[in-house]
């Protein structure tokens, strides 16, 4: 197998898969950018990297003889300091800043074709740990109701019509009634706007919503798939939801086993559709 370099975001995604890396005796290396905090790569091989050196870090990459590159984690659009860049840099500036004026979807894209033009292939986190992608059906003790189905129904609807403007991934909807939405924020900020809002529903004895999160229409697999994780269903419960509802093949579950125990410590459904 190529060395895989992971460019590292924020969350447990980078840490699976290094240590996937590392157990399957596959040769990686970590691209940790200014700004990112991980708190977890002790042991692993790590390379520093600055947003305004993109000459520097294709260069590294080739040195340390990375072929591949993944993508994985949170990463909010850095502040860029034009001062700081380098030859590359300061020629891929226009393309880059317009990019970040998109949605994460155009903008992901645009980074990706940089790297392939540097010759580079990029593989979605699921190529490089195919275990982590959601299995179609319903591991959790709970069960979704007749009506929370049809909530589901309705949020996928309108994170469909939401990804289409390339805004995000996620929606909360309960008793048909959309709670709350995901943009740049996230789906934790999206998550804790419904738990510090709570709806005047209907019905007192009807569902009490659901989350879903889908991918974007064309979007991109290789680059920034919907996750979920143990704390997705911990923010859920806080928020007063009855489950999540993600797309089989195309969700990256982090911990499965530990995601299902938590929804069901929580006594909350996961549905894989």
């Amino acid at each position: 197998m190529e060395k895989l370099g992971i460019i590292a975001g924020s969350g447990a995604l980078p840490r699976l898969v290094s240590e996937a890396c590392a157990a399957q005796g596959r040769d990686y290396i970590i691209v940790q950018f200014e700004g990112v905090d991980l708190d977890w790569t002790t042991g692993h091989p790590v390379m520093s990297a600055a947003f305004e050196k993109p000459g520097k870090l294709f260069k590294g990459l080739k040195k340390a003889g990375v072929a591949t590159v993944t993508m994985g984690g949170a990463m909010g659009r850095p502040q860029l300091n034009p001062l700081r860049f380098d030859a590359t840099g300061l020629r891929l500036a226009p393309v880059v800043m317009n990019a970040m004026k998109s949605g994460d979807n155009s903008t992901l894209k645009i980074v990706a074709a940089l790297f392939e033009a540097e010759n580079f292939a990029v593989i979605g986190v699921h190529e490089a740990m195919p275990s982590l992608l959601a299995v179609a059906g319903i591991p959790t003790s709970a069960q979704p109701s007749d009506e929370e189905r049809s909530d589901a129904d309705r949020a996928a609807e309108i994170v469909l019509a939401l990804g289409a403007a390339d805004v995000g991934q996620g929606a909360v909807v309960a008793q048909g009634l959309c709670l709350g939405l995901e943009s740049i924020q996230g789906t934790d900020a999206m998550l804790r706007f419904v738990a510090e809002n709570p709806a005047r529903l209907p019905d007192k004895k009807g569902s009490k919503g659901v989350l879903l999160k889908r991918p974007k229409p064309g979007q991109d697999m290789r680059l920034d798939m919907p996750a979920i994780g143990p704390d997705t269903f911990t923010a859920a419960a806080a928020a007063g939801l009855a489950g999540v509802v993600v797309q089989a093949g195309e969700t990256l579950v982090l911990g499965q086993a530990e995601t299902v125990a938590r929804a069901d410590e929580l006594g909350l459904f996961l549905w894989v559709r």
